[in-house]
């Protein structure tokens, strides 16, 4: 070990385990939040601007934030999302597309939002529903409405059910419904979208509680921080291995030198 070629990989081994050291506290680093959102911030009614602009991703410490926003519905967007749970009851989401004013979207291009408008239990009861809005909608194409409600991140799209219309959504993705909506030209859409906390149109309210408050603790990224504190020691127990074999390996031939020389 002493030898000039182990010294060397020694150095090695040392530089390899400063590596995964730094990369250790990197993790513990980051397990801990030093600077967690306050308890109840997601229940402070914000503007949307504030919160996220369009396309933008919504981080996780405000999915779930309580938001206001106005603008005006598009008329003949109006859809029907399945698949969707209220209070443990299988129902249907009406959704809408809402045009943002210049003041909610904080940028002078057109902006908009998909909102949850309500829940109903069965598809007729979210076809009636849709029937009331697209009239009043269509009634009075200018009108704002004022909305508040929680900001919640995009689900993606899904596959329809088997046997299910083709149209048939069953997840809330605003880029499903983007692909739906009509004057879509130049326009800027939110990645999340907006659960009314009001119902409109003869729809039941959303059950959608405050999110639950997560640990400031990533167990996960301690859990790696570990797992880099033993490659560091792996890495001192290979130079040792690796000099023992070749110590050994020496030793062997020493020995057989040695019976080869004593032998009649």
């Amino acid at each position: 070990m002493l030898r000039p070629w182990w010294l060397a990989m020694l150095v090695f081994a040392l530089a390899v385990a400063g590596v995964f050291a730094w990369l250790g506290q990197w993790q513990l680093g980051n397990a801990i939040d030093s600077d967690p959102p306050p308890p109840g911030m997601t229940e402070e009614l914000r503007p949307l601007a504030e919160v996220a602009g369009p396309g933008e991703y919504l981080s996780e410490p405000l999915v779930g934030q309580r938001v206001e926003a106005a603008g005006r519905w598009i008329p003949g967007d109006f859809i029907p999302v399945a698949s969707r749970f209220n209070d443990g009851t299988e129902g249907y989401w009406v959704t809408g597309q809402l045009r943002l004013d210049e003041t909610t979207a904080g940028a002078g291009d057109p902006t908009s939002l998909a909102v949850a408008v309500g829940w109903a239990p069965t598809e007729a009861d979210a076809q009636a529903a849709i029937a009331t809005l697209e009239a009043d909608a269509e009634a009075d194409p200018g009108a704002v409405v004022q909305l508040t409600g929680r900001l919640i991140s995009d689900e993606g799209p899904g596959v329809p059910p088997r046997g299910a219309d083709p149209q048939t959504m069953t997840r809330m993705s605003p880029a499903a419904l983007l692909s739906r909506w009509h004057d879509v030209d130049g326009l800027e859409v939110y990645r999340a979208y907006l659960t009314s906390a009001e119902p409109l149109g003869g729809l039941e309210a959303i059950a959608s509680p405050a999110p639950v408050e997560g640990s400031n603790v990533n167990w996960l990224n301690i859990f790696y921080a570990a797992e880099w504190v033993v490659f560091a020691g792996f890495a001192f127990y290979m130079w040792y291995r690796l000099a023992r074999d070749a110590w050994e390996k020496e030793v062997e031939e020493l020995e057989d030198q040695q019976a080869a020389a004593s032998a009649p």
